[in-house]
């Protein structure tokens, strides 16, 4: 099924850091002392991405598979309860699939912070997890899962919510521009593709195809947590096929009752200058229960498939 998996990294710069203090540390148990210098030239401000190719290709183009904050590209792997992820699931549909961690996130590394990256790294708890992804809501948190309090109907599996909050990584507010420049650069590698990104990467692929309207063939939105504003920029995308993806429970979330009207003025505006731009509701469509994290929801299949349709009904299929 599989013809080749690879990775690679993209972007980033080289930056030299002087000054700071040479320390003697013990790197191995039981092992002698050994001087830490950490002056000198690094790499900073790469993505990483691993590619799965199939030995039967049915997509015309690469699918690239784009993270939300505070998480890397095992967003989009085996889910929390051991179920095959979206990789998986469009792999076998014939997609070339690119799943990447960006930068500051999972094998993208770290830089040096202050001298890198501003400000300090801050992790999600549990707690903000829970109530912000919509599985339950605000205040019915607790730390004992015995105690924890769903929203009624929701499709996230609920056993595996704390193996979820394995998944989650330190994070920066600074290092967006960073984090853009890593995501053109990797469209301008890859080429012709189609984009799938999710929550906070919603706000770039969409920036990445206003960049590149001439690579990106298709943008799938999950929930993005932001959108270009609209204004005369967004005719370069009339031509790109954009599918925005909301879930339920959305009102139950201040945080998403602010966010959501930023994609629906995007997407109305592309609209009104001939975009093909659609807006899936899934609760609307009769489907209810899905969380934030859509891709992990017990019924993320059947939500990939209503993807996976799209894709052919604009032409993205061989």
């Amino acid at each position: 099924m599989i013809r080749e998996v690879g990775s690679f990294h993209v972007g980033g710069r080289p930056v030299a850091i002087a000054g700071r203090p040479v320390s003697e540390q013990v790197l191995t148990a039981g092992g002698a002392p050994h001087g830490v210098d950490p002056n000198g030239e690094i790499w900073v401000e790469q993505l990483y991405v691993q590619y799965l190719l199939p030995s039967e290709q049915r997509a015309r183009h690469p699918l690239l598979l784009w993270h939300g904050g505070g998480l890397t590209g095992v967003t989009w792997e085996t889910k929390p309860d051991g179920a095959p992820g979206w990789q998986q699931y469009f792999v076998r549909a014939g997609h070339p699939v690119y799943v990447s961690d960006a930068v500051e996130r999972g094998r993208a590394s770290w830089a040096p912070y202050q001298e890198v990256f501003a400000g300090t790294p801050f992790l999600r708890t549990k707690r903000e997890a829970w109530e912000l992804f919509r599985i339950g809501a605000p205040g019915s948190y607790a730390a004992d899962p015995a105690r924890r309090a769903a929203l009624p109907g929701s499709k996230f599996p609920l056993a595996a919510f704390d193996r979820f909050a394995m998944q989650f990584v330190p994070r920066w507010a600074s290092n967006d521009a960073a984090t853009q420049r890593a995501y053109d650069g990797l469209v301008q590698q890859v080429g012709d593709c189609v984009l799938i990104v999710h929550s906070q990467s919603g706000n770039f692929g969409l920036r990445a195809a206003l960049a590149a309207p001439d690579k990106v063939k298709g943008v799938i939105a999950l929930e993005p947590s932001g959108a270009p504003p609209p204004g005369p920029a967004l005719a370069a995308l009339k031509d790109v096929p954009v599918l925005i993806v909301w879930g339920d429970f959305v009102e139950t979330n201040p945080i998403w009752r602010h966010q959501q009207p930023a994609s629906r003025a995007f997407a109305d505006d592309l609209a009104a200058r001939g975009g093909r731009v659609e807006w899936l509701d899934l609760p609307a469509r009769g489907i209810a229960g899905n969380s934030h994290m859509i891709m992990m929801d017990t019924n993320s299949d059947a939500i990939a498939a209503l993807v996976q349709d799209w894709m052919t009904r604009h032409g993205l299929m061989a």
